[in-house]
């Protein structure tokens, strides 16, 4: 015949100091994690952001200059419904006074946080059989 053990009369629990220092703990670590996740979303929001706005610049700039419209068109705009928060400005110079070099530049800007940002993109044309 096997002898089954009596089952013990008092339960291990927490004590009330061991709960307080628990809470206490928590008190301290969790503002401090919450603060560092909202910095990295707030991250990762302005690395989207700028992204975008290079992938925009890059495709605003490749446009003028396939069409040539950056020697007559209006230079600034915006991207359309698809990306209103974005606008657009371009300035064309001479290159370090080099006449048959044309400098283009192009800003793209957007406010994130109560704060404008921007993006900015150059490139040099060749205009000297033109």
């Amino acid at each position: 015949m096997t002898r089954v053990a009596p089952l013990p009369r008092r339960l291990r629990a927490f004590t009330l100091v061991e709960v307080l220092a628990a809470l206490t703990l928590a008190a301290i670590i969790l503002p401090v994690a919450m603060r560092g996740v909202s910095l990295a979303i707030a991250a990762s929001d302005d690395a989207r952001r700028r992204l975008e706005a290079a992938a925009l610049a890059e495709t605003q700039l490749t446009d003028l200059l396939v069409t040539d419209a950056w020697q007559t068109a209006d230079l600034s705009g915006e991207f359309g419904s698809d990306w209103p928060d974005y606008t657009w400005t371009a300035a064309v110079s001479d290159w370090n006074g080099v006449t048959t070099l044309r400098q283009v530049t192009i800003q793209v800007k957007w406010t994130a946080r109560s704060r404008e940002r921007s993006v900015t993109l150059t490139t040099l044309v060749y205009t000297g059989g033109r």
